[in-house]
């Protein structure tokens, strides 16, 4: 049970807007700003540093917010701990989920319906960002679990096998239908490229594979960067010299329309894996380990 003055608190740190703060909570904007003054009284501190319409905190609002954010967890800890005594048989509460671009669009949709179904008191949010975004969503707080791929580890995080995923190079199909002729990679790298934006799990896993190969990703001829797999796979149905890099599990559609074709290029194999993640040393909630067990399941089938 937090006190809801650090609610608006970590709205307004998380914000740095009281307008957007009030939205979120669906409060006015003066409850806002009473709040963080009683907050600022109570602690006999200013929490927040204004500059015309900037806001910034203060190192004691930094601390603040630390303690505020360690409060939600507890309280939402408890409140699992409650409804498991309540419903011992049975995962209940929010669960608030984050998962990188391709995850969100091509894998959980289908995943989603079955395990609401099996769990109908989970309450679930998704967030999709991409695996960085996702990162820091969970260490502000703001996410119980995340789904994410590449290669990037954080210490402050942990992370769990979700299922096994593979890149593969893509572009139009070619009008014969026939099998797509293997390429060299400076062949493929000549084309021009289609990548996945810088944060995400996607283009990191790329770059580590050239960088093996010794080929720097600032010496690609990159046509286009785009924050999402459907832009890339739009791209690529209008541009007939370029290649992109994009999940397999993104192209079950374009592959059966004849639509895209996957370019095997000699010696450059992208596996990777997509990883359950949460804060080190904080319990998943039941809701969380639900989830986890379901999608490693449905993974397996």
């Amino acid at each position: 049970m937090s006190d809801f003055r650090l609610r608006v608190f970590q709205a307004v740190a998380r914000h740095l807007n009281f307008t957007k703060a009030a939205q979120e909570l669906f409060v006015t904007q003066p409850a806002v700003t009473k709040h963080i003054h009683e907050l600022e009284r109570t602690h006999g501190q200013r929490l927040l540093e204004r500059s015309g319409s900037r806001i910034a905190l203060t190192e004691a609002g930094r601390l603040l917010l630390a303690h505020a954010e360690a409060v939600a967890a507890s309280a939402q800890l408890l409140d699992d701990q409650l409804q498991a005594l309540h419903h011992p048989d049975e995962a209940t509460g929010r669960l608030r989920l984050g998962a990188s671009t391709t995850l969100s669009q091509y894998v959980l949709p289908g995943l989603l319906p079955a395990f609401q179904a099996a769990h109908p008191r989970v309450q679930l949010t998704l967030l999709n960002a991409n695996s960085e975004h996702i990162a820091q969503a969970l260490l502000r707080g703001d996410l119980d679990l995340g789904m994410v791929e590449g290669r990037s580890r954080s210490r402050d995080l942990h992370y769990e096998l979700l299922l096994p995923d593979e890149l593969v190079a893509v572009r139009r199909a070619t009008p014969s239908r026939r099998q797509p002729v293997a390429l060299s990679l400076a062949e493929a790298l000549a084309h021009p490229l289609v990548l996945r934006e810088r944060g995400s799990g996607t283009l990191e896993v790329l770059e580590y594979a050239l960088r093996e190969r010794q080929v720097r990703l600032s010496s690609l001829r990159v046509a286009f960067y785009f924050d999402n797999t459907e832009a890339i796979k739009a791209y690529l149905e209008a541009a007939p010299d370029a290649i992109g890099f994009v999940s397999r599990r993104a192209l079950a559609r374009e592959l059966a329309g004849g639509v895209l074709e996957i370019v095997p290029i000699e010696g450059l194999h992208l596996p990777r894996q997509f990883d359950a993640v949460w804060v080190q040393g904080q319990p998943l909630l039941r809701a969380g380990q639900r989830f986890l067990s379901f999608v490693q399941a449905r993974a397996k089938a």
